[in-house]
């Protein structure tokens, strides 16, 4: 697998920390880490790791309603994550899939969302690309 064009990647991280930090506000009542993991394993997904212009350049309220309708996800009620966390793991898995380049799908596996809340408080102030190092270390 290539990487994406580094020129895409800014724009990547925030989107996706977005998406993932709107989850709740798009779907009240959502289980934000089932919604997480089943992103961070679609095709849409997949469809970013192969460079996709289309895919890559979308915001985030176009990413949700692709991902609904490509994916045919239907959001599962249960835990929200709170505060600022979905959007620091939506930034952080972006910038970790295309630093180590690797199928997305495997860094939910390698990195499970429930290691990043906890790992939260102790790393969100770092520099991404640190954080990022630091857990792939």
């Amino acid at each position: 697998m290539e990487r994406y064009s580094k020129a895409y990647l800014d724009e990547v991280v925030e989107t996706q920390g977005r998406l993932f930090d709107e989850a709740a506000l798009r779907s009240p009542g959502i289980d934000v880490e089932d919604f997480i993991e089943n992103y961070m394993k679609s095709s849409t997904r997949e469809a970013m790791d192969q460079g996709q212009a289309y895919v890559l350049t979308m915001d985030d309220r176009e990413l949700w309603d692709y991902f609904l309708e490509k994916d045919h996800f239907s959001p599962r009620k249960g835990k929200d994550i709170p505060g600022f966390v979905p959007d620091w793991i939506g930034r952080f898995y972006a910038y970790y899939q295309w630093y180590y380049n690797m199928p997305s799908r495997n860094v939910v596996e390698q990195v499970p969302v429930s290691f990043l809340v906890k790992a939260y408080n102790g790393m969100h102030d770092l520099d991404l690309e640190l954080a990022v190092r630091k857990v792939g270390s």
